[in-house]
């Protein structure tokens, strides 16, 4: 698993924009950057839709007032149901992120094998990047959500 100090590793994650499929290679994409970074094991999933990403919707002019510059949402799911769920609960200030054969997922160690639920998904976490370099990671024990809340990531800031 990474940690932190550690930098991320090279990695391709996928956004569906209006202008179309957009493959961000997240070394280039972080650069000189703060970025507060979250993941989950699945769009339009319970916790995922009820609390995880609308917490960070709700906070997102609070986070970049603290100075971050990309709120990111990343799952292992296509940049199409991504889109479709940013747009669901009006994330328009985050960068709906897919990761849908799970090589950034897995890349930092963070996987999970979820069986019949989806396979190999993303563990839920939260991290802060600073041009490249993860400064913060809170990784969840399974079944909780506690430290990647928006609140959690907004205190490290």
């Amino acid at each position: 698993m990474i940690e932190q100090g550690q930098n991320l590793p090279a990695a391709t994650l996928s956004q569906l924009t209006d202008e179309g499929m957009v493959e961000h290679q997240v070394t280039e994409l972080f650069a000189d950057k703060t970025v507060a970074l979250f993941a989950l094991p699945g769009a339009f999933t319970p916790t995922c839709s009820a609390a995880h990403l609308p917490g960070y919707v709700v906070l997102a002019d609070q986070l970049k007032a603290k100075g971050v510059d990309i709120i990111a949402c990343v799952s292992v799911n296509d940049a199409f149901v991504m889109k479709a769920w940013g747009e669901a609960h009006n994330a328009s200030e985050l960068m709906m992120l897919g990761d849908g054969d799970a090589s950034f997922t897995q890349s930092v160690g963070l996987e999970m094998d979820t069986a019949s639920f989806g396979g190999v998904r993303s563990q839920r976490y939260a991290m802060i990047i600073k041009n490249g370099v993860v400064t913060q990671l809170n990784v969840e024990a399974p079944k909780t959500f506690e430290v990647s809340k928006a609140e959690a990531l907004l205190a490290a800031l």
